[in-house]
């Protein structure tokens, strides 16, 4: 059974940064896509970022392109986000997203573009940007 923990959410200030992980377990290493979905109360699934644990290969929103950097640590099967520069629309509840055979599902940004087809979540950490 694949699970996906999330931990790292807060409150900052604009132009702020924040990291957040998830720490993956149960999943196949060699073809597995993996990465960040958010969520505001009433609002539907946003995808953030997204990376194959086999290359590597990101894909990035472009609202977040440019300020959030998504990476794979594969020797603790933790994924990070490092977010920068961050803004009040960025204030959502923030999840991890996983596919198994995925990783051609993040290159070309079909994961971010559609992320209702991940399979396996995570519950979500709250990121709260003020003004």
């Amino acid at each position: 059974e694949v699970q996906l923990v999330e931990s790292g959410g807060g409150l900052v200030q604009t132009g702020g940064s924040l990291r957040l992980s998830c720490a993956a377990s149960g999943f196949n290493s060699d073809d597995y896509a993996i990465g960040w979905v958010r969520q505001v109360p009433g609002g539907e699934r946003e995808g953030v970022s997204c990376i194959s644990t086999s290359d590597g290969s990101t894909f990035y929103a472009d609202s977040v392109k440019g300020r959030f950097t998504i990476s794979w640590d594969k020797d603790k099967n933790m994924m990070s986000l490092q977010m920068n520069l961050l803004k009040p629309e960025d204030t959502a509840v923030y999840s991890c997203g996983g596919l198994s055979y995925g990783s051609n599902w993040c290159y070309g940004g079909i994961l971010v573009n559609r992320p209702y087809q991940y399979d396996d979540w995570g519950h979500g950490t709250q990121v709260t940007v003020s003004s």
